[in-house]
């Protein structure tokens, strides 16, 4: 049964009949996905496994015996099988799954014009294109026919292994093993192809062994390299490129154990094992000695460069082969010495080489220094050469001078590089010197080793870029902290300062200033604070952080001046932060220094109120703690309260500016307290100020103000409603800030007249706001006991008098009448209040009458209403203020006078008697006789009858307190009766 064309998705079974068909069916699948664009390689690739299968069945039941149409049908494999495999060979080294550009020209009867190709497919192809050309072989082939298939077979192998088709790969070479066979049986009497034959059977062998290699089967592996090298007949008929393939097979392989011997352990056993496969390709190349220069020439080195690795791996097993590793080196390095190309890598390696045999048998200084002299002196500069350089003097730490003298050589050949290829390396070489000084023991020499190679850029006229300048800067910082914590502080300052040389001028602007200011750092901690002052003065003066070192500076050396002077320097530099100020307020505490934690504590306080609302409650605290220095340091004897006292006032006026701005956010506990503890100290300092502070009632009312002010704040708040006694402290704060103000304004000395006007608009605007407090306060139930009520009443009564003052002062008469009236408006009107009213009046030349009427018949209605003013003082303020009636002369004012009178004559009756304490005084009697007795003549004389007889009878009263009473009221009542006679007719 055949394959039908027409299907070819059917992939029958081969069956032989008189017509030995061609697998055309699955050729038919596989020409169309080869030339086309886009195939699917996967399918293809199944399509041409297929392909072997049938080819491989093909091959084994081909006919024995002659077939008339079989000659034409190999002959159809055979082409098949060769189009097939030169396909498989345009394209070759291409990574596992990578894909390779495939050449459009192939020979017929293929066309390929694929773009990308899988290799794994392309050896599928190969093996396909075999398997037709075995299907396509002769029953009894010539010999020349096995020589040719046994070498198709063993690189069909070999590179089904190369892909990890392990499994087809062994398929192929176990045919290939039995052509191998039938290769070594067949007859060959003229010796015409010995050399194919050996060349053929030499490529088996290499091919089965890297297969066994390539599989994991190190045994075979070994077995075929015997095979390989005991046959000298077959290896002495090789070609020089048969011996060269040959060799690096085997150098592949050595080099492949050697490569994992560096990956696993133990490493002494695969580099000695190594040795066994890189020595047998050295002697399969070693008969080819003339080609020196030729390819021949690179692989002997190579294998000699490999070979002096593995004896050098191996010497931790075997000694010996330390020395093998430099004979074998030697031998390259006179290879070396002949050659023109001195810095090819290849050169380098064996240099590199060198110095690691050195480093194995432990070579003193010298020779080390030469080896690693003559890699740098021979290398280009470039990324790895300096790299491989560094990560090899890490190994060298041992030897500090070795590692020095590299490194400095190093430095000195990338100035004299070629096009300065070496200058872009420099910071790498520069960092890699800084850390390994910065392991020595000898300090004073590590430093001598960083200037020497400082000073090496510097007299090359070299100035380090920034980025590679911040890097040594930062590695230089570092370890001078190190040491700094180490408390190793001058070590620390020489590597800070090291920082400030010229060879980092690129950053000098920003660096040197951080230096220096490290240094003195250390020289403050070292007790040298004269070196310390004068490094910090090379610093700029613009820096608040140099100002702080220097206030670091004069606190250890006691001056105080100085150092507040530092302390305003700084916070006036540029990059200010208030860490600097958290640091120095501790400074000053530990340094007892009160001056100084003053200023700082100032300085922080305004840095605070500066940055705004979510700090201020920070600054709260801190003024609570400037107002308890400043009374701290105002108690201290013989404390200038001329400059505490203003300073004083000023934190208490921040404290009650913050708690006002803070009000809605300090209803808690924390800021309850911080409140409390501000308007009570504020209240009892300006109580001790009464007795201790002499002419500074200003500032003792202010102080009262503020109290009053923050005690207001701190009674809207719910928490303190369970409090008692708080609103006497208000009152008494109003009052004791009001009446201060008074008692200033009659202190102080005159000056100019608008001024002096303002400040006591001040005063009279102040007395009216505490009155109306001390009113508010009084118009709470419960706010006050029965005596703090009374003084209360008694804090109005003497404002009342200080308002007066104070209106005289501004010539304000109109508001005089105003404040007479409250005063008696009052539940208990204090007569004392109305007459000091009445003597400021009085002696005011320019007072109004109205006014100190005013105030008069105030008074005399107190006295009279409530009868507690003494006799003589009512006596005079009764002739007064009729004197000043009677003055006016119109019957209103008569009217009242008469009054008065009548009310007098009331009290004469109630103190006539002589032996009374409280007796009407006789001269006001007498003058009252006599003021009645001519009032009522006027009246007459007026023809007013009746406000006549009032007056008389009045004088006619009076005249039974007088002596000689009855005789002159009798001749009042006659003159009395002869006037109105006259009078009326």
């Amino acid at each position: 049964m055949s394959v039908r064309p027409s299907d070819p998705c059917a992939h029958p079974p081969l069956r032989l009949s008189d017509t030995i068909p061609l697998p055309s069916a699955a050729l038919a699948r596989i020409k169309p996905k080869l030339n086309g664009k886009h195939p699917d390689w996967n399918s293809l690739r199944s399509d041409l496994l297929h392909l072997s299968t049938l080819a491989e069945s093909l091959s084994k039941h081909r006919p024995r015996a002659k077939h008339e149409h079989w000659p034409q049908r190999a002959d159809e494999l055979d082409r098949e099988g060769v189009a097939l495999w030169n396909a498989s060979v345009v394209q070759q080294d291409v990574p596992d799954d990578a894909y390779r550009a495939v050449c459009a020209a192939c020979a017929p009867p293929f066309a390929l014009f694929l773009p990308h190709t899988p290799i794994r497919l392309w050896m599928s192809v190969r093996l396909a294109g075999f398997r037709l050309i075995e299907a396509g072989m002769e029953h009894k082939p010539a010999i020349e026919s096995l020589i040719h298939v046994l070498k198709l077979a063993s690189k069909a192998g070999a590179s089904l292994a190369d892909v990890a088709d392990l499994d087809l790969a062994a398929g192929v070479l176990g045919s290939a093993a039995k052509y191998e066979e039938l290769l070594r049986a067949a007859e060959d009497p003229q010796g015409d192809n010995a050399q194919p034959r050996a060349r053929a059977v030499i490529l088996y062998y290499s091919s089965r062994m890297e297969a066994a290699w390539r599989e994991g089967n190190v045994g075979v592996a070994e077995f075929m390299l015997e095979k390989v090298t005991e046959s000298d007949q077959y290896l002495s008929l090789l070609t020089p490129s048969d011996r060269r393939t040959l060799a690096g097979k085997l150098l592949a392989i050595g080099k492949e154990i050697l490569r994992s011997s560096t990956q696993a352990g133990p490493l002494g056993d695969s580099a000695k094992e190594s040795v066994k496969w890189i020595q047998r390709a050295f002697t399969t190349i070693e008969p080819l000695e003339d080609a020196a220069d030729t390819g021949e020439g690179a692989l002997r080195r190579s294998i000699l460069r490999t070979l002096a690795r593995a004896y050098f791996l191996s010497s931790s097993q075997d000694p010996e082969n330390l020395t093998r590793a430099e004979a074998s080196l030697q031998e390259l390095m006179e290879s070396v010495d002949t050659s023109l190309d001195h810095t090819s890598a290849e050169y380098q390696q064996l240099r590199w080489m060198r110095v690691a045999i050195l480093k194995r048998r432990k070579a003193p200084y010298l020779p080390l220094l030469e080896a690693f002299q003559s890699i740098i002196d021979h290398m280009e500069f470039s990324e790895n050469s300096i790299t491989d350089i560094l990560q090899e003097l890490r190994t060298l730490g041992h030897d500090h001078t070795l590692v020095t003298a590299i490194h400095l050589h190093c430095l000195q050949r990338a100035f004299e590089s070629q096009n300065s290829a070496g200058l872009v390396y420099l910071d790498r070489l520069l960092l890699s010197l800084i850390f390994h000084c910065s392991k020595a023991d000898d300090h004073a020499r590590a430093m001598q080793e960083v200037e020497s190679a400082l000073n090496l850029l510097d007299s090359n006229d070299y100035e380090l870029p920034k980025i590679p300048t911040t890097a040594c800067l930062t590695l230089l910082w570092q370890f001078g902290d190190r040491h700094y914590q180490a408390k190793r502080w001058s070590e620390a300052a020489d590597w800070f300062l090291a920082g400030t040389h010229r060879a980092f001028g690129s950053m000098s602007p920003i660096s040197n200033p951080k230096c220096f200011r490290k240094a003195a750092l250390c020289y403050i901690q070292c007790g040298e604070h004269a070196q310390a002052s004068a490094i910090v003065r090379r610093c700029s003066p613009t820096d608040a952080a140099t100002h702080y070192v220097a206030l670091l500076i004069a606190t250890h050396q006691g001056l105080e001046d100085e150092a507040v002077a530092a302390v305003h320097e700084m916070v006036h530099a540029s990059n200010f932060n208030k860490k600097m100020l958290l640091l120095a307020t501790r400074l000053a505490n530990e340094s007892g220094m009160k001056q100084l934690l003053l200023s700082v504590l100032e300085a922080l306080l305004d840095a605070s109120t500066r940055s705004g609302v979510q700090v201020e409650a920070e600054a709260i605290t801190l003024v609570r703690c400037i107002i308890r220095l400043v009374l701290r340091m105002m108690s201290e004897p013989g404390a200038d309260l001329a400059v505490f006292v203003p300073m004083l006032i000023r934190h208490f006026s921040t404290a009650l500016s913050l708690v006002t701005a803070l009000e809605s956010k300090l209803n808690t506990a924390a800021g309850t307290r911080d409140i409390s503890w501000l308007w009570r100290t504020a209240y009892n300092t300006a109580v001790q100020g009464c007795s201790d502070w002499e002419n500074y009632e200003d500032n003792i009312s202010d102080l009262f103000d503020i109290s009053r002010q923050l005690l207001d704040i701190y009674l809207r708040f719910p928490a303190v409603d369970s409090e008692t006694g708080l609103h006497v402290f208000l009152i008494n704060a109003s009052f004791a800030g009001a009446a201060g103000r008074v008692f200033a304004s009659r202190h102080r000395a005159p000056t100019h007249a608008a001024q002096e006007a303002d400040r006591r608009q001040k005063i009279a605007k102040e007395i009216i706001a505490c009155k109306n407090q001390i009113q508010k306060v009084l118009a709470m139930a419960g706010a006050l006991a029965e005596e703090e009520v009374q003084r209360a009443h008694s804090f109005l009564n003497v404002l009342s008098v200080f308002e007066t003052e104070i209106a005289c002062h501004l010539r304000n008469w109109g508001h005089i009448p105003e404040v007479i009236e409250d005063a008696t408006r009052t539940q208990d009107v204090d007569l004392g209040t109305l007459e000091a009213i009445t003597d400021i009046l009085w002696v005011e030349k320019e007072c109004p009458v109205e006014v100190l009427f005013a105030a008069l018949e105030a008074i005399l209605h107190a006295s009279l209403d409530r009868a507690v003013l003494s006799v003589e003082k009512f006596s005079r303020w009764l002739r007064a203020i009729s004197t000043i009636l009677l003055s006016r002369n119109s019957t209103a004012d008569r009217t009242k006078v008469i009054g008065y009178v009548e009310q007098a004559v009331g009290v004469l009756q109630e103190h006539a008697a002589e032996d009374d304490p409280q007796a009407y005084p006789m001269d006001e009697r007498h003058w009252l006789v006599g003021t009645t007795y001519n009032t009522g003549i006027e009246c007459l004389h007026a023809s007013l009858l009746d406000e006549a007889k009032r007056w008389f009878e009045a004088a006619t009263t009076i005249c039974r307190f007088v002596p000689e009473g009855k005789a002159r009221s009798e001749k009042i009542a006659r003159t009395y009766t002869q006037l109105l006679a006259r009078y009326t007719r």
